[in-house]
């Protein structure tokens, strides 16, 4: 498998070669929003393919416009990864989750079942992974910024509310109920690494896989929650 600066060099070599071989086009005049949009898509295919590491040049070149346009868009490097966690990573997140999740005329099985089949559909893809990784291992601030202002609050959610449907006392505090809930949220989200990251050729379906561990999280929490 070729590493990643060499996977950048050869498509920067290819695309050399094909821009010697026909005129460049000018890049078409498009609304300032719109042309926005397109790189900052652009930038999250970028990003999610090679990392973090890239320079504002190759950035440029991989979102189809020029140095100068993408410092008209964005300031700085930092503003357009900051720019790609705020539409890519935070974006996708849905409202209507949080809401579904505490209905509580709904059983508890039926409420997660229902939000981690979306959640592992919508959010947990492979550019969305690659991306996330990447940025964890290149010390940025998206994925402690994504953990603490969304799935510590989404993990609470989920334990007050199974404790709740289940007869069981609330944890004591915050890091104990947000510790458990990761006992859930994480098998989910490495069912998606296994699947997108890791080539895990395991046919069973990922839909049946959530249902299996949405089952063994509930009646795990009998065995780390006393009853109310």
């Amino acid at each position: 498998m070729k590493a990643k600066s060499d996977l950048l060099a050869e498509r920067r070599h290819n695309k050399s070669v094909a821009t010697k071989s026909k005129a460049r086009r000018p890049t078409a005049r498009l609304p300032q929003a719109e042309r926005r949009a397109q790189v900052l898509t652009k930038a999250y295919e970028f990003f999610s393919e090679y990392g973090l590491t890239a320079q504002t040049r190759a950035l440029a070149e991989a979102c189809g416009v020029s140095q100068r346009l993408l410092y008209s868009l964005f300031p700085n490097k930092a503003a357009l990864v900051n720019a790609v966690y705020e539409s890519q990573i935070a974006g996708p997140i849905k409202a209507v989750w949080f809401v579904q999740l505490k209905d509580r005329s709904k059983p508890m099985a039926e409420r997660l079942t229902a939000f981690y089949k979306e959640y592992y559909d919508c959010i947990l893809t492979r550019n969305w992974l690659r991306l996330f990784l990447y940025a964890s291992l290149s010390e940025e601030a998206m994925a402690p910024t994504y953990i603490a202002g969304i799935v510590t609050h989404l993990l609470e959610m989920i334990v007050e509310e199974a404790a709740r449907d289940a007869g069981l006392r609330q944890p004591d505090d915050a890091a104990h109920a947000q510790e458990i809930g990761w006992i859930l949220h994480g098998a989910v989200s490495h069912l998606a690494i296994r699947r997108h990251i890791y080539h895990d050729a395991n046919p069973l379906d990922a839909t049946r896989v959530v249902e299996m561990h949405v089952q063994s999280f509930l009646e795990g929490l009998k065995a780390v929650l006393p009853p109310a």
